[in-house]
């Protein structure tokens, strides 16, 4: 697991390799990942956006940025947590994500969390 707490959020980020999605013959590898925020904070937050930058095992880099995470904008309390999961293709076997959520807390204050770098490998293939 990897972890980051920027401004009293915690980000977790659990990866893993779908090798039933996945076709390497093809050059496809999926990855899913599933993320954990949890306000330690003592004022509610919404997150509003989100920016990923996601580098392939070539070094080839892409962006991606768009509004809420899954289709939602999530509200989340002190002392409770929101947990999403989300996938990555890439033509690579390896790779890695990182990136950040724009946040509005309950008094109109926004600031930034960082998401933290994780890595994204199909073991399997690795020697």
């Amino acid at each position: 697991m990897y972890t980051e707490t920027t401004d009293h959020f915690l980000v977790e980020v659990e990866p893993a390799y779908l090798p039933d999605q996945s076709k390497p013959t093809e050059d496809q590898f999926v990855f899913s990942y599933v993320i954990t925020i949890i306000n330690q904070g003592s004022v509610p937050a919404k997150l509003r956006y989100r920016h990923w930058t996601i580098t392939d095992g070539n070094g080839e880099v892409r962006k991606v940025d768009g509004p809420g995470v899954v289709g939602e904008e999530p509200e989340i309390l002190p002392g409770q947590g929101f947990r999403y999961a989300s996938f990555c293709p890439l033509t690579t076997p390896t790779g890695n994500m990182r990136g950040s959520y724009d946040m509005v807390d309950a008094n109109g204050r926004t600031f930034s969390i960082r998401i933290p770098l994780f890595f994204l490998r199909d073991l399997r293939n690795l020697h």
